[in-house]
């Protein structure tokens, strides 16, 4: 049945676009920006141990972990649907090596504020965290790189030396069409939801796209990807190395999309202490 569930939603939506398509791509893409898993059902043992500084943007909580070292401040920001508890293996290692840890929850996710995600808040997020941290490398984990990719694109900020993404997709009209394929929208709702993009962020999907945002990135980067990544195809990591003129990108095999092994957590403090 779950694996009907989202046909059927799709189903009943499809009609509703009939009489109302602004009402019915409304809902499908609030639909989207809402996620079912993420949040805190117990306390996380690694996260226990953090110093742990709520901050706000615009009413909303961020609520940020920090790890204190004397080495380099280092942001992990995680994707959809997880929590900086996915971060426990990197945190441990970077602990020994006295790095200063931060990582964020997002919108949504985790401890954090907000009913509904979207990468453009994630964004904004993690600005008002490095506001505050002032991180010199970034790790980005899926959405959590493009986040990453959207706030360097839209700020000022200097202080970025090191940037890592993890699985993190090219662009967004990809993440879009998954989610429309997966719940059958007709065409109709399907350009009802980009009319809401548009009406919403002020830009069309295609505009939400990491290997754009970091063609004139100026620090350096490691791209780590799963070549059978069942998320976000092999492809995007092509296409951000290919625009992103200061990076290097390092394939891996079988590690799907969570890229959780010692062998990622190697090249990401190789890559740092490089």
């Amino acid at each position: 049945m779950n694996k009907l569930l989202p046909k059927i939603i799709g189903f009943v939506l499809n009609i509703v676009g009939f009489l109302d398509v602004k009402q019915a791509s409304q809902w499908a893409l609030d639909l989207f920006s809402k996620p079912l898993k993420g949040r805190f059902k117990t306390p996380h043992s690694t996260l226990e141990e953090a110093l742990k500084i709520k901050l706000s943007y615009d009413g909303m909580d961020i609520q940020t972990y920090q790890w204190k070292g004397q080495n380099e401040t280092v942001l992990l920001a995680h994707g959809w649907e997880s929590n900086s508890g996915r971060w426990k293996n990197t945190i441990i290692r970077l602990q020994k090596l006295d790095y200063n840890i931060v990582a964020l929850d997002a919108p949504a996710h985790g401890a954090s504020g907000s009913a509904a995600f979207n990468a453009v808040l994630y964004s904004k997020f993690i600005e008002v965290v490095c506001e505050k941290f002032k991180p010199t490398a970034l790790i980005g984990h899926s959405v959590g790189g493009m986040a990453i990719s959207f706030f360097l694109k839209n700020s000022d900020y200097p202080l970025a030396k090191k940037l890592i993404l993890l699985g993190a997709p090219a662009g967004f009209p990809g993440i879009f069409k998954n989610y429309t394929d997966l719940m059958g929208f007709n065409s109709r709702v399907q350009k009802g939801i980009e009319a809401r993009i548009i009406e919403k962020f002020g830009f069309p999907s295609s505009h939400f796209n990491t290997a754009k945002f970091l063609r004139n990135t100026t620090c350096s980067g490691l791209i780590v990807h799963d070549k059978r990544d069942p998320i976000i195809p092999f492809s995007d990591a092509l296409e951000i190395e290919a625009s992103y003129e200061n990076s290097t990108l390092i394939s891996t095999s079988g590690l799907g999309h969570g890229l959780k092994s010692k062998k990622v957590v190697d090249a990401i403090v190789d890559f740092l202490k490089g």
